[in-house]
């Protein structure tokens, strides 16, 4: 992240880990700014890269928050990716690093220096069998590529645990700090 380079990265595990959270406070820690996009298995085109919206009586094209990130060379966090239906493959230029063609106007947008992709995930894009996490999809091979690093994240060991709990609380009451730790 420091780099500014260009280099998306996917980021997968069960639920409440932390992914999100981690992307969040290395982009504060960093400087960086970010945008968030939660995804559902209705998000499209539209929703991503932008679309014509009535404003004041008139038609405007409104730019989603997958250009605004490009052209302001900031981190852009796609959140539950897996949850995406193929409409999502409307990324695949940018997560090449190239450009991206609005269609609807005819206009090529090229990225900031500094703009990269994270993407997170409960299920590495391969859907969930098992029912853990419903509505999570199968994702295109292909799509999946373009993620140069995989990583994957578990759940804190009981002494990261107690080490996380301890600093949140230090400025709190100890007698609940200790309660909290002696639970584990």
């Amino acid at each position: 992240m420091r780099a500014r380079a260009f280099h998306p990265i996917f980021i997968t595990g069960d639920s409440g880990n932390g992914k999100t959270f981690q992307v969040e406070q290395a982009c504060a820690l960093e400087g960086r700014e970010y945008l968030r996009v939660n995804i559902t298995e209705e998000t499209d085109e539209d929703d991503l890269i932008g679309g014509f919206r009535l404003k004041d009586g008139e038609t405007v094209f409104e730019l989603g928050p997958v250009v605004v990130a490009m052209l302001r060379g900031a981190v852009l966090l796609i959140d539950e990716i897996d949850l995406a239906s193929p409409k999502i493959l409307c990324l695949q230029s940018i997560m090449e690093g190239g450009s991206l063609v609005i269609k609807k106007l005819g206009i090529t947008i090229t990225p900031a220096s500094g703009f990269t992709i994270f993407a997170t995930a409960n299920t590495k894009g391969r859907g969930s069998a098992d029912g853990k996490f419903v509505g999570a999809n199968l994702l295109n091979e292909a799509f999946l590529e373009r993620f140069p690093i995989t990583i994957e994240q578990a759940y804190p060991s009981v002494a990261t645990e107690k080490k996380i709990l301890r600093n949140v609380f230090k400025k709190g009451d100890l007698y609940v700090t200790d309660v909290l730790c002696a639970v584990y």
